[in-house]
């Protein structure tokens, strides 16, 4: 596969796997997140309104696109509705990714991203997808994938998402955020 074509992608793949540690990919990091920030808040704004086949003429601008549109607005926006805004974009170019395997190509690190767009997912079938994927190719990440089928097989929606999102939180969905399911 040929090197990301455009430099944000190439930048947004090196600062990821390169200067991230994984602990900062999973926890609240403000170093990090102001880093994001400034290198591709714009970028993210300006290419958030693309088509998915824009970003899917090779695995490395796929990639990058798939951290841009999944991972980067968690960080950007941590508790607001716009953290989730671009969550069916970067679904869909991993979508295509995993139906042409190019993921295969990757690292076991760097795979799980590619995922982790079907494991965000509200939808039931993402989810399934999700946890195949995972048994499949990255089984040390089952659970995880596994734990956020339960809640949507469960409630239909990730109920941690209520608040940002401004949705009514049950007192099922309360018990279930505070055993833990709030990630």
């Amino acid at each position: 596969m040929a090197a990301a074509q455009r430099p944000w992608a190439a930048e947004l793949l090196h600062i990821w796997f390169e200067e991230m540690e994984p602990a900062d990919w999973f926890k609240p990091n403000s170093r990090m997140d102001h880093q994001l920030r400034v290198r591709f808040e714009r970028k993210l704004m300006s290419l958030g309104a693309e088509p998915a086949s824009n970003f899917t003429r090779d695995l490395k601008l796929a990639q990058a696109a798939i951290l841009l549109f999944d991972q980067v607005p968690r960080n950007l926006f941590r508790k607001t509705a716009q953290a989730f805004a671009y969550d069916a974009l970067a679904r869909d170019i991993a979508k295509h990714v995993i139906a042409q395997g190019w993921d295969a190509e990757l690292p076991d690190e760097q795979r799980q991203f590619i995922a982790m767009p079907l494991m965000h997912s509200e939808d039931i079938a993402d989810q399934e997808a999700s946890v195949a994927y995972f048994t499949e190719h990255l089984p040390k990440n089952v659970e995880f994938a596994k734990s956020h089928h339960e809640m949507i097989a469960r409630f239909g929606r990730f109920p941690h998402r209520n608040k940002a999102l401004e949705r009514e939180t049950t007192e099922e969905e309360q018990a279930a955020i505070d055993e833990g399911f709030s990630w």
